[in-house]
């Protein structure tokens, strides 16, 4: 799990041709697994001129070379292999240098190369699904280990401080793994990180960094601010032995502006629309060239009357300059991509993928992406940030979707819908019409779009919007707002931090809503990870929600359950959840006034029963009678 220097055995890395040096730098993937379906492999060889090798073989047994390919750069070579009928162990790969003269034989660099047994069948992985909750959290941001180094020797120039929003604060996996155990009290069943991998990109002048990790500057490498890729497997193994699965950020729609490929591109089409690294010097300063951002509007991907130019800003254009913009449509590249998501899945064990800035990359390599996961791992689950409010774009991208002439086999989308719908509501009275909680019926009932709303995530804030309590702390509106997230069809993730009601907006940085969780880091004055450290008014939170998350874990009503939901009336607003005689009722007064829940209106759910329990404080309430409500009250009823 090192890198190449580590594991792969180099018996001659350099030879001197003429006057020039022949080189390999790295090999990746740095090792690979036998036994999968599609049994060819490809090998990205790093190295100056390596192009130039004449022929690459192996006398392995069970593994054929089926083909060499040079790209324009000749710094770069890929070898294709299949390695369908080998064994593991360690194979040698023989690259013959050409003569000076044609006929001549020229010498040999061999290198051993790591052929291993898979854990697993890809058949036994497991992902996640509507019985998990996610939590999303920011390494950075989240909680330091000991022993942690603030400078990591070979870095570009970087600094941590926890003063500055938009740099490293220092958070890293080893603080994660120590903590592991807050999950299990909280409730919460999936740990989604930020991206872990290497984001080797200087700090600028004017005091932003990729703490974030979405610059990815090396697809196999963790980042050494946070670890060491042993450092991530040992965390994702001590989580499974504590029930928890692990989720990890991808990103295949760019790079980050330091890795090799865009100082020496591979190939001309790696990147799209590449011309302006020329214009600007190679470098990321686009001021007077014909850079093209994106425009950051995602409907021009599925409009039926869009203008080639509209699709064109929207995939071609950059996300932003230091972030070059990969060309799916690259078979090679792609391939490379498809490779690295199988490589963790294998190397790590992780449970489940959540792609980055999903319709924002090509529609019909992303799909060839996600068929070939499924055929590999169908018990595997991937997540892709469709980030449009309208539930019809959101269910188009959905697998088996009849919305799209193009099946996206992306099995999990994201529902911006309910986001916003909730991010209005908690503003408003729930009125006869539109407003309030409407909001979220009228969401809810387009649910006959996806082809699984069982499969559909939901989520009330997340790492890029503001934080559900903005600059507040409306307890009764974040209250009401779990209770929905945890209880309908949906697959829920929660936001770092919510359970202790950390809030704030975007309004000067993005950092203000990636704050660091009070305790994780030496120098904290309190430790929000214990009831002792928190306020009480966290304390109060965390205790609330923690009960509703226990609640939910291994409940087949919620994970299999039917889900009825009533029009709200008199600002209640009502959804069900029934399963094999068993049925639950979230109650919402979406009003600030006391409210009466009409029971009669709910006899086709309530049936013969008398009395339900509030789950969220234990009280028992009489069903022969209306249920008079609080303002802005929250009710889990069970019977």
């Amino acid at each position: 799990m090192k890198r190449l220097f580590l594991l792969l055995a180099i018996t001659a890395q350099t030879i001197t041709m003429n006057a020039a040096k022949l080189t390999i730098d790295r090999i990746e993937p740095t090792d690979w697994f036998v036994g999968m379906k599609n049994p060819q492999v490809q090998l990205m060889v790093y190295g100056k001129d390596i192009a130039t090798v004449k022929e690459v073989t192996t006398d392995y047994a069970g593994v054929r070379i089926d083909s060499i390919v040079r790209l324009d750069s000749p710094n770069y070579l890929l070898i294709y292999m299949n390695v369908r009928d080998a064994q593991p162990g360690t194979m040698t790969l023989a690259f013959e240098i050409p003569g000076k003269k044609p006929t001549a034989k020229g010498k040999v660099i061999k290198v051993d190369y790591q052929l291993k047994a898979r854990e697993m069948a890809g058949t036994e992985r497991r992902g996640f699904d509507i019985s998990d909750v996610l939590y999303l959290l920011m390494p950075d941001r989240f909680a330091q280990g000991e022993n942690h180094n603030p400078q990591v020797k070979g870095m570009r120039a970087y600094r941590e401080d926890r003063s500055q929003p938009s740099l490293r604060h220092g958070g890293d996996l080893e603080g994660l793994r120590q903590h592991l155990d807050y999950f299990n009290e909280l409730g919460v069943t999936a740990l989604w990180f930020t991206p872990i991998l290497e984001n080797d990109s200087p700090d600028n002048e004017l005091g932003y960094s990729t703490y974030h990790g979405y610059a990815t500057t090396d697809y196999y490498r963790v980042d050494p601010r946070f670890g060491s890729n042993e450092d991530y497997r040992r965390l994702i193994d001590e989580a499974h032995a504590k029930g928890l699965k692990v989720v990890m950020d991808m990103i295949f729609n760019h790079c980050g502006f330091e890795h090799p490929w865009v100082a020496d591109m591979p190939a001309k089409d790696w990147f799209n629309l590449p011309e302006w690294l020329q214009q600007s010097g190679g470098t990321s300063d686009s001021r007077g060239t014909d850079f093209q951002q994106t425009s950051y509007k995602l409907t021009p991907v599925l409009d039926p009357y869009a203008s080639e130019v509209d699709k064109r800003e929207t995939t071609e254009g950059w996300f932003v300059s230091t972030m070059p913009d990969l060309n799916q449509h690259n078979p090679h590249l792609m391939r490379y991509l498809i490779q690295n998501s199988k490589w963790w899945i294998e190397t790590a064990g992780i449970d489940g993928i959540r792609m980055d800035t999903y319709p924002y990359a090509f529609r019909e390599p992303m799909a060839q992406w996600m068929k070939e996961l499924d055929e590999e791992y169908p018990n595997f689950n991937t997540v892709g940030e469709t980030w449009v409010t309208v539930p019809a774009y959101t269910a188009a991208w959905q697998k088996d979707s009849k919305l799209s002439d193009q099946n996206s086999y992306l099995k999990t989308v994201m529902d911006f819908s309910f986001q916003e719908a909730l991010d209005s509501c908690k503003h408003e009275e729930t009125d006869g019409w539109w407003r309030g909680f409407n909001r979220i019926y009228n969401s809810f009932v387009y649910d006959y779009l996806y082809p699984n709303p069982s499969s559909v995530m939901a989520f009330i804030d997340n790492h890029d919007t503001d934080r559900f309590l903005g600059d507040g702390k409306d307890s009764l509106a974040l209250k009401q707002a779990l209770s929905l997230l945890l209880t309908v069809k949906r697959i829920p993730q929660l936001y770092y931090g919510t359970e202790i009601m950390m809030n704030g907006t975007k309004q000067v940085t993005d950092g203000n809503v990636r704050k660091d969780f009070p305790g994780g880091f030496p120098t904290d004055s309190r430790s929000a990870f214990t009831k002792e450290g928190r306020t009480r008014m966290e304390q109060q939170m965390f205790s609330w929600l923690s009960r509703l998350l226990h609640w939910r874990k291994g409940n087949l009503l919620i994970s299999k359950g039917k889900q009825v939901q009533f029009i709200p009336r008199n600002g209640v607003y009502v959804i069900a959840r029934q399963y094999e005689g068993h049925t639950s009722l979230t109650v919402l007064n979406g009003t600030t006034s006391p409210a009466v829940m009409e029971v009669k209106r709910y006899a086709e759910v309530i049936g013969q029963a008398k009395r339900a329990k509030d789950i969220l404080t234990n009280r028992y309430y009489n069903l022969a009678t209306d249920v008079q409500l609080k303002p802005r009250q929250s009710l889990i009823l069970e019977f």
